[in-house]
């Protein structure tokens, strides 16, 4: 299992390094010394307290359950349609989503800067990459 520096690891969760050091000074994240004296986190235990430490996900606005697992909340920040489609962009915390819907879609739903609107994904296809560096 790959190991991680703690600017690493605070980079995986979105946290400042003095925040990673805090967890590991504090025992809420595990981590030793790599061979050059950093302190390091292992990648199965680091992949844990991302688990663990997840921000909750705004609560969805329309109260509709659904079968589709990957729902972002966020904010509509751009919207450009023509004649026949419309391309939506959204900032669901921070993750930029991007959606390609019908012009009359988006009309209907109201779709503009600062609306609040939910992106739902439910695909077949999902593509994971790792880098090079990983694969070795």
């Amino acid at each position: 299992m790959p190991t991680y520096r703690i600017r690493e690891a605070a980079e995986l969760l979105s946290v400042s390094d003095d925040t990673a050091r805090r967890w590991t000074d504090s025992g809420a994240l595990a981590a030793t010394r790599d061979d050059a004296g950093r302190l390091a986190v292992d990648g199965a235990d680091l992949a844990a307290f991302a688990v663990r430490h997840a921000a909750e996900a705004a609560p969805d606005p329309s109260g509709v359950g659904r079968s589709a697992r990957n729902r972002f909340v966020g904010l509509v920040t751009r919207v450009v349609a023509d004649g026949v489609m419309a391309q939506v962009e959204m900032q669901c915390g921070p993750h930029r989503v991007v959606s390609l819907m019908s012009s009359e879609a988006a009309t209907e739903l109201g779709l503009a800067p600062g609306r609040r609107a939910v992106a739902v994904v439910k695909a077949t296809t999902v593509i994971v990459e790792t880098p090079a560096e990983a694969r070795a």
